[in-house]
């Protein structure tokens, strides 16, 4: 482990580690809300640990509590997730070994190790970034849902904290830096703006997988990144979402 934090610059570890204690904060809402609404803190819990993806925990809790049934809520969870299916192609370099080493790593996977790892071009590099953010959050997560479930019965509106706004701040903090590549841009305006339209007359979670129609205006893949008078790749997270355009396609 020690090896994998020396392969990394100190940017990175700083920014995985802020998103960490920006994630901790979403799952304390989550713990708490899920508690407060009138379930046993071991359900927060047994999805934290077997989902461990925020937006569909999130959606399922809400589901249950809202008075849906479990199938309801699976397969809302299931909607939300299959987003990650384009991300699973982009990293599946990183998720190379024995099988039991892809399961771990596909349990692993979120917006936020996708995001780190697509940041790096090395394949040690990226493998340390996945691996690094992915059992970072993991952990943070599962203890954040934890502490939040228990104060949950203290809490009594959690809405007041304000705590649902840190994980979009989380994600468009990742994205701004992509966004200086014009295709990069055009595609997740484009995205956006479908999700937006589609939102009154599809269920949660669909809106978002409408977004994808947003790669069709990004442009054609293939061109080289630029380089610096070295001959080296500049260190610029677009080059990491055009490469994701590229292997997704």
């Amino acid at each position: 482990m020690r090896s994998l934090f020396r392969t990394l610059e100190r940017a990175t570890l700083r920014d995985i580690a802020l998103v960490c204690l920006a994630d901790a904060l979403v799952g304390a809402s989550f713990g708490a809300i899920s508690v407060s609404g009138g379930l046993p803190l071991w359900v927060p819990m047994a999805l934290s640990l077997l989902v461990f993806a925020g937006g569909s925990q999130f959606a399922a809790v809400g589901v249950v509590l809202s008075g849906g049934g479990a199938l309801a809520a699976v397969a809302t969870g299931l909607v939300l997730n299959a987003r990650l299916l384009p991300f699973g192609f982009a990293v599946a370099d990183v998720l190379q070994g024995p099988w039991w080493r892809r399961l771990l790593g596909a349990q692993l996977l979120t917006d936020e190790s996708a995001a780190f790892v697509l940041q790096q071009h090395e394949p040690r590099r990226r493998r340390a970034a996945f691996w690094i953010c992915g059992a970072s959050l993991f952990v943070v997560w599962n203890v954040a849902v934890l502490l939040g479930g228990l104060a949950g019965g203290l809490i009594g509106d959690t809405d007041v904290l304000g705590l649902d706004a840190a994980f979009p701040a989380v994600l468009l903090a990742l994205v701004l830096p992509s966004l200086r590549d014009r295709g990069t841009r055009t595609a997740a305006l484009t995205g956006a703006a479908v999700a937006v339209a589609v939102t009154p007359f599809v269920p949660a979670g669909l809106p978002v997988l409408f977004a994808l129609a947003g790669l069709l205006f990004a442009g054609r893949p293939g061109s080289a990144p630029p380089t610096d008078e070295a001959g080296t790749e500049p260190d610029d997270p677009g080059a990491a979402v055009a490469a994701v355009k590229e292997e997704v396609r």
